[in-house]
């Protein structure tokens, strides 16, 4: 009897134990499904892509999505070299030196309409493309030249490698090459120095652009969406969220997510971009618009 007990309790301790493993095994197993997608690049797509991401995230518990900034040309050239699984860009990969854009996979999630910006100071709303253009090539430098006040202009840049340059650049400068001057390397950098920069000018995505900002209209044509929509505003790009050929299945579906309605209806508004449903042209990688 006494033997039977000891057979009874050895077989209790096997069966918890082997309870034990197979919560431990469930456990790994668990951990391991969890899907992760890394997301780098422009800092214009940056609030949209964090913002779904989390949302995606309380929908969808076994992905793990990671959003950081950088450029659109550091995020295409991590994408490319498949360093991270998206990589977001205000340009054409096309028009970025040192990738190949037959390597990747071309998904628009969204318009950025970009304006100049002035520290409200200067005393100046709308200004001619010309005089626009002779400012940031060093032409002109006093805001009482283009009907300011006597204040000194002072140019903010963005680095080489930012999408939103690029556009600026592509649909403003039209060939020539801009001043030397302070560079930032992000959106949101940008607006904080001009706000508080007595003089400065630069330029933002729409996203970013509010009450501490003046906005400049260009030719007496306002920065705005319905503007964009019809190419009435010429400086605008679509944000790209490019993939490799053999991207995952958790990176498409999170693209996927993306281009809904859910997103394109809701959040893309809310936070300041223009749906891609929303336009009235389209744009190709030489800014031929149809």
């Amino acid at each position: 009897m006494i033997k039977m007990n000891k057979i009874v309790s050895i077989a209790s301790v096997i069966l918890v134990s082997g309870g034990l493993l197979a919560a431990c095994g469930n456990s790994q197993s668990s951990s391991e499904s969890t899907q992760d997608v890394s997301v780098v690049g422009s800092t214009a797509l940056q609030p949209l892509v964090e913002q779904a991401a989390k949302n995606y995230q309380d929908e969808n518990s076994k992905v793990n999505i990671s959003v950081q900034g950088g450029g659109s040309g550091t995020g295409l050239s991590q994408v490319q070299s498949k360093n991270v699984s998206i990589g977001d860009s205000d340009i054409f990969a096309e028009n970025q030196n040192g990738v190949d854009a037959k390597q990747l996979t071309d998904n628009k999630v969204a318009v950025v309409g970009m304006a100049p910006v002035v520290n409200k100071g200067v005393g100046v709303t709308n200004i001619s493309l010309d005089n626009l253009r002779k400012i940031f090539t060093g032409k002109i430098t006093n805001w009482k030249e283009v009907g300011g006040k006597d204040l000194k202009i002072d140019v903010i840049n963005r680095v080489k490698g930012s999408g939103t340059r690029a556009t600026f650049e592509s649909n403003v400068l039209k060939g020539e090459t801009a001043i030397q001057t302070q560079e930032q390397d992000s959106n949101g950098a940008v607006k904080n120095i001009v706000s508080s920069t007595p003089g400065a000018i630069s330029y933002l995505a729409f996203s970013f652009i509010d009450k501490s900002l003046q906005a400049l209209s260009i030719d007496k044509v306002a920065p705005t969406d319905k503007n964009v929509e019809t190419n009435a505003w010429k400086i605008w790009s679509y944000e790209h969220m490019y993939t490799p050929k053999d991207s995952s299945k958790a990176a498409d579906a999170f693209i996927k997510y993306m281009q809904s309605d859910k997103v394109q209806n809701g959040l893309v508004q809310k936070l300041g971009y223009i749906s891609i449903k929303d336009m009235k042209v389209t744009k190709d990688s030489a800014n031929n618009v149809k």
